[in-house]
């Protein structure tokens, strides 16, 4: 077994792709309406699906908003800069929530970043 995907319900779902590749880098794998259903499904991610895990973008045609609920915690990416990836995100307009910095009681190094819904997304420092 391996993980396939993690699945988040977006507003808007033209917003939520140009964050995840412009601002995180990701590429967008696929893209397919689903009119019958009224829902589009994207897949976004750093490499192919059958090479990893990805994340995948769907889209209740009229639907605007979720509540995120308290169950939800992050995604997390590792970074091989906490610091240089939270500045890269904040020029290309993405929302730092949490700085680089050494996560409490603790040394790993951390930041979070929200995307257009306000899910969160957490960047762990590589260990050298």
């Amino acid at each position: 077994m391996r993980i396939l995907h993690t699945m988040l319900r977006v507003g808007d779902l033209d917003r939520s792709i140009k964050f995840y590749t412009e601002v995180l880098g990701m590429r967008l794998l696929r893209r397919n309406d689903y009119p019958d259903g009224k829902f589009t499904l994207a897949f976004i991610g750093y490499q192919e699906e059958s090479e990893g895990a990805v994340i995948e973008l769907t889209h209740n045609w009229g639907v605007d908003a979720y509540d995120l609920g308290t169950g939800y915690g992050h995604i997390a990416l590792e970074v091989e800069d906490a610091y240089a990836a939270c500045a890269e995100i904040k020029a290309r307009g993405g929302v730092v929530t949490r700085e680089a910095g050494p996560m409490k009681h603790g040394t790993t190094v951390i930041a979070f970043v929200q995307d257009p819904d306000g899910y969160k997304v957490e960047l762990i420092q590589r260990k050298s």
